[in-house]
């Protein structure tokens, strides 16, 4: 069994993920085989630029079909490879009733409370998300369309929104089944029929859940079993049906983790990963689920990881180094670094760099760096 410590893992996942930036087509980037999060301002577009060594902008990527934003893993809204789509929603497909109730997530009791089974529920969801999205529509119409469509028990009184609308969690895990995409860049949020869709798929397909778990070993590896049913939004005993065949039992950093034997002689001896980064919220190398792995000091780990609006992280030679928050100030972007420890002078001309493709990305002519 082949033996590694933290330093060859982050390496190793700084490589995969294509932090070397040796890709000039943001399309061809390996994060993209998972899609990138999009939740914050452009998050997605500067997690490409961080990769790209050709110009990504915010703009650009909106407005580029070979990229489309949907509500995917775990409800939660990511850009993926257009030609990727039509096989998302046999990938997300929960495998059985055990995998259907994980992945309602905090609102598991509210749809166990309508008193049908989850997996149920959520083609119930999608079937109804699928006849009302036809064409463009606010997501607030489109809940409020979607609530006279759907069994009373999966609508239920909302305090913040003063009505009784569909479950939050259930209607963004219906929507890839339901073939709907979000329009980029657009607030509040506009759904929109995707192109092409069938009908909703109700038979679940073990085969493409686990190629989403393949894809987390190659970008994520090594990882355990926990670790992938993380990120996919459901239980480790749950998703035992779709973990991979043939895979690699490595020991790293103390963990007990598995890889595929493709990836391995990678894992062995990844390039030296001399380079700074400043990813944004909900990059793809944060989104590994063996955060003490990337960060050893539970203090550090409070510092990126908050319960509400996390910030960027600084990432100095293969360790997460600091975080960063960008405040727009007219046609100037306002950058302020927040190390976690003491970084080298020589460190500072680098962020300097790398504060210039974020400024760019965002549209912003100039900006500043503070910290």
């Amino acid at each position: 069994m082949l033996t590694v410590d933290r330093a060859q893992v982050l390496a190793h996942r700084i490589a995969a993920q294509g932090l070397h930036r040796t890709e000039t087509d943001p399309h061809r980037l390996a994060v993209l085989d998972l899609g990138v999060q999009d939740n914050q301002r452009d998050s997605a577009a500067l997690a490409l630029a961080a990769r790209c060594s050709g110009e990504v902008t915010g703009a650009a990527l909106d407005a580029d079909p070979r990229f489309t934003l949907s509500w995917t893993h775990r409800g939660a809204p990511h850009v993926h490879r257009t030609a990727d789509m039509p096989g998302l929603p046999a990938a997300l497909l929960p495998l059985s009733e055990a995998d259907a109730q994980a992945r309602m997530g905090w609102q598991r009791g509210r749809v166990a409370e309508a008193g049908m089974p989850a997996a149920r529920a959520l083609l119930e969801a999608a079937r109804a998300l699928r006849t009302v999205v036809t064409a463009p529509m606010t997501k607030g119409a489109v809940s409020t369309e979607m609530t006279r469509s759907v069994p009373a028990g999966l609508a239920a009184w909302c305090r913040p929104c003063g009505a009784i609308h569909v479950h939050e969690q259930l209607m963004r895990l219906a929507g890839i089944h339901a073939g709907v995409r979000l329009e980029p860049g657009v607030t509040p949020a506009v759904l929109a029929p995707l192109a092409g869709r069938g009908r909703v798929r109700s038979t679940p397909a073990p085969a493409a859940a686990t190629a989403v778990v393949r894809a987390y070993l190659a970008l994520h590896g090594p990882a355990a079993r926990g670790d992938a049913a993380g990120f996919v939004g459901t239980a480790a005993g749950a998703a035992a049906p779709m973990w991979p065949e043939g895979l690699v039992e490595v020991r790293a950093a103390g963990r007990r983790t598995f890889i595929a034997p493709e990836h391995l002689a990678a894992l062995e001896n990844p390039p030296e990963p001399g380079l700074v980064r400043l990813l944004p919220p909900l990059d793809p190398f944060l989104q590994a689920r063996d955060r003490e792995t990337l960060l050893p000091e539970k203090a550090h780990r409070a510092e990126v990881w908050r319960i509400l609006g996390n910030p960027g992280a600084l990432l100095v030679d293969g360790e997460i180094a600091g975080t960063w928050r960008a405040k727009a100030s007219g046609t100037r972007l306002d950058i302020t670094i927040s190390p976690l420890w003491t970084l080298a002078r020589t460190v500072r001309s680098r962020v300097e760099e790398e504060a210039g493709r974020v400024s760019a990305a965002r549209g912003y002519a100039r900006h500043t760096v503070t910290g």
